[in-house]
């Protein structure tokens, strides 16, 4: 009888625990001494909710892979934004010239195309219109021959495919496909099938496209058609396994790809997911985590990205032999009083939550330090007060100022006690700061009104440096005394603006998604998390405590996993990979969430004898 050697050149090796991520692949066997069994790496296939878009729409074009995939357009109502996912959320990219939805799309977020698309709700409405992105801005380009929407596109910016679609006046689906060649559209072979509302993946000489209706909107009858594209023509494949219009695709040639979600029939949407593997479609035991149609896609036969309708919603899909944990938000130890407007520092394991508002008798001097998962009482702050800034790390912290009587004084914190140390040059409340006990940096705040004063803090005294371009109150900030970030915040109402301080001067740096005031943020300037505030009135008034929560990476702001509870003038502390958001909300803020980066880890199987 065969060993294993002798099958696969290979003896089976003893470990005392499973070997790590970069040692392992699939089939790989070997003995666990520490469980007295035989294991071996297996491949699974998942979906996980992801961030959210910024906007929620539908039948957007988009195109790309899971960390570089771009939605532009949509519905609701017609749109022209553009989103991009970067792996891990999603951010705000230029504006289409030509608002429009259904439209059809190929390339990535770093060099993108959009062609067709209904630039008005009327059902028998299209544009023949085509725009490239550079990563920031569409640009003009040739039009398609025929205007139409509801497309399958596939292929990069400068070799593109865009087939069926759907036309009118009178509305028929069409067999149409026309190939792009960074400047033109030119006619090629016609698909078998008129269709629309379908998807495609691939190259310009090896594509795949699937499913789609094949009756005119007004009466969708779906199909599970699947036709295979060499370059120069369609050949009908093996079809899918469920019915569907409305769907998200994966791939990269025609020898592997994927499709997932879409509309079996009005009203109905499905989960299911099916892969390709260059000669037949199977139903994959991957389901999405949220049912889905009409939504942003992009990716590749082992990880895709879907977006969009539901909601805002987002979700990834791998096929690895590591198992993947989404990051997310979750509950954290109850904060011992409900207290708002405190003051923070530390880490999400080394935390510090001090002073604040509570519902009576008004203000707290107490201190609360936190190890991830409870909180515990350390010495009291000299006076008690709201909104005190902190920063440095729990056993070497600052806090300054204060209200609801604006002082400029100062406390240090020794892991055990508060003690008095010298004022700073400016009186005032709700200010932000970073750095640590001995290299400190506070700025902004509110003494009467927002405020533009900086000033920077070595162990024993403060001095006035250069002004904010904004001043402001409430903002988050983050950072050292030489690199310092301030987002968002209220200055003579509420702001998106953010600035970043090198040491000597503050500049204008992308703005957060949307303007917020009482907003949070920890970091570093160049990888900082931000949430919690609350909404200015358009988007929901004093009450909408915004969820969502969103990162930087030093040039761009994208959306993170979401909060389970909206937070407003709590505290926080930690990084973007770790962090907690507790309190707030006063008369009720004792809730505290923990954030945790996602991770993943070799998926190890058990052999057994059968």
């Amino acid at each position: 009888m065969a060993t294993y050697e002798d099958i696969y050149g290979k003896r089976v090796k003893e470990f005392d625990s499973d070997p790590t991520l970069t040692s392992s692949y699939e089939g790989q066997v070997w003995y666990d001494k520490s469980t007295g069994v035989l294991k071996s790496v297996v491949a699974l296939e998942a979906w996980t909710s992801s961030a959210l878009l910024n906007s929620a729409r539908y039948d957007m074009g988009s195109a790309g892979t899971q960390t570089s995939t771009f939605g532009a357009g949509g519905y609701s109502p017609i749109s022209n934004k553009t989103e991009e996912y970067n792996g891990s959320g999603w951010s705000n990219g230029g504006n289409l010239g030509t608002a429009r939805y259904r439209l059809g799309a190929a390339g990535n977020a770093a060099a993108g195309l959009a062609f067709g698309g209904g630039p008005t709700g009327a059902s028998d409405t299209t544009t023949a219109n085509s725009e490239e992105y550079d990563g920031s801005s569409w640009t003009e380009g040739n039009n398609l021959n025929t205007s139409r929407k509801l497309i399958a596109g596939f292929g990069t910016q400068t070799a593109a495919i865009a087939a069926g679609g759907y036309t009118g006046p009178p509305g028929i689906v069409r067999d149409l496909a026309e190939a792009y060649n960074g400047t033109s559209w030119t006619a090629v072979n016609t698909l078998n099938t008129a269709r629309g509302w379908f998807a495609g993946f691939g190259t310009q000489t090896s594509g795949i496209v699937a499913a789609g209706y094949i009756t005119p909107p007004a009466t969708p009858t779906g199909t599970t058609h699947s036709e295979s594209w060499d370059g120069t023509s369609w050949t009908t494949t093996t079809p899918i396994n469920t019915t569907r219009y409305h769907i998200g695709a994966a791939g990269t040639d025609n020898t592997a790809g994927l499709i997932f979600g879409g509309t079996v029939s009005p009203g109905t949407i499905t989960t299911a997911t099916e892969t390709w593997d260059g000669s037949s479609w199977a139903t994959s035991p991957a389901t999405l985590a949220t049912a889905s149609s009409a939504a942003a896609y992009g990716g590749n036969a082992t990880a895709a990205i879907y977006a969009g309708n539901p909601s805002s919603s987002s979700q990834e899909y791998n096929s690895s032999i590591n198992s993947f944990t989404a990051a997310a938000w979750s509950s954290g130890g109850a904060y011992p009083t409900a207290t708002e407007d405190m003051g923070s520092a530390g880490t999400r394991t080394a935390g510090l939550i001090f002073a604040g508002q509570t519902p009576a008798p008004g203000v707290t001097a107490a201190t609360n330090e936190y190890d991830g998962s409870t909180f515990s009482g350390g010495g009291n702050v000299v006076d008690g007060r709201g909104f005190m800034t902190g920063f440095g790390i729990q056993t070497a912290a600052v806090g300054v100022g204060g209200a609801p009587s604006f002082v400029n004084s100062s406390e240090s914190y020794n892991g055990s006690s508060w003690s008095e140390g010298p004022n700073m040059n400016n009186t005032r409340g709700n200010a932000m700061a970073g750095g640590s006990q001995t290299a400190g940096l506070v700025f902004g705040g509110y003494d009467g009104s927002s405020m533009d004063n900086t000033e920077t803090y070595n162990g024993s005294s403060y001095s006035n440096v250069n002004y904010m371009n904004t001043a402001r109150r409430g903002s988050g900030g983050c950072g050292t005394q030489t690199a310092a970030l301030c987002a968002g915040g209220y200055a003579t109402n509420f702001t998106a603006v953010v600035e970043e301080y090198n040491g000597s001067t503050w500049s204008e740096v992308t703005n957060i998604p949307l303007a917020r005031n009482t907003f949070r943020c920890v970091g570093t300037q160049t990888a900082a998390l931000g949430s919690s505030g609350y909404l200015p009135g358009p988007q929901g008034g004093p009450g909408n405590l915004p969820t969502n929560s969103i990162t930087y990476d030093g040039t761009t702001w994208s959306t993170n996993p979401s909060l389970a509870t909206g937070n407003n003038r709590g505290g926080q502390a930690g990084t973007t990979t770790a962090s907690f958001v507790t309190g707030g909300s006063l008369g009720s803020g004792t809730t505290t969430e923990n954030f945790d980066v996602g991770t993943e880890t070799i998926t190890a199987s058990t052999l057994t004898t059968s």
